[in-house]
């Protein structure tokens, strides 16, 4: 499966760390032993040595990427979709999202989860950037994708989902957020973007 690109990461200012938590080398990997294989996922448990020789055991999950859409039929709003997310055991409105399927680039794969998720079609599309999602666990990298210009259709779902499509203004998504109803990372950066001179989400290159 094609790995997707790797985000930008930010440099921390070195002011406010010690010598002692700087840690730049990969660590050293001693042993790997993979747990679990399912379609979206894979779970491994490494033993890894770092630089300064500390022994540690780390639960990694792997994933081969994923899209966030911010889907604007009009300046200023966007599209969202509500869902029951089992894992926490309540339904959210969020911006439509999935994961990379091989042989896609980012802006296809975006194209192609706002199909299925909304019904709308994308005729334009821009990359704004892309973030790991929990770096402490798992090493999915999620992009992020505006898609404009958009005519309606219908939705094409999975057997296992069940999305209702709206669109919000930016004051009325904001509400949901207020609420509760918007509680996820994706979409508060989403709304963030909306918000904000909407450029690009973080920077082309590290060392910017």
């Amino acid at each position: 499966m094609k790995k997707p690109s790797q985000p930008i990461s930010v440099r921390s200012d070195e002011r406010f760390c010690t010598k002692r938590t700087i840690m730049d080398e990969r660590a050293q990997v001693i042993s790997s032993v993979e747990r679990f294989r399912g379609r979206v996922f894979r779970v491994r448990t490494d033993e890894v040595r770092f630089d300064d020789g500390a022994v540690a055991t780390l639960d990694i999950v792997e994933h081969h990427g994923s899209y966030a859409v911010i889907a604007t039929p009009a300046p200023d709003t966007l599209v969202l979709v509500r869902q029951y997310r089992h894992a926490v055991g309540r339904a959210l409105w969020e911006v439509p999202a999935g994961a990379a399927e091989p042989g896609e680039t980012p802006e296809q794969g975006a194209a192609r989860e706002l199909a299925e998720e909304t019904g709308f079609r994308a005729g334009a599309s821009r990359p704004l950037g892309s973030l790991y999602v929990t770096p402490g666990f798992c090493d999915e990298v999620m992009h992020f994708i505006h898609l404009w210009d958009l005519r309606e259709g219908e939705q094409s779902l999975d057997e296992d989902e069940r999305i209702t499509a709206q669109t919000f203004t930016i004051d009325e998504a904001e509400k949901l957020m207020e609420s509760g109803e918007i509680a996820d990372a994706k979409t508060l950066v989403a709304l963030l973007w909306m918000r904000s001179r909407r450029g690009e989400l973080v920077p082309r290159r590290a060392d910017n």
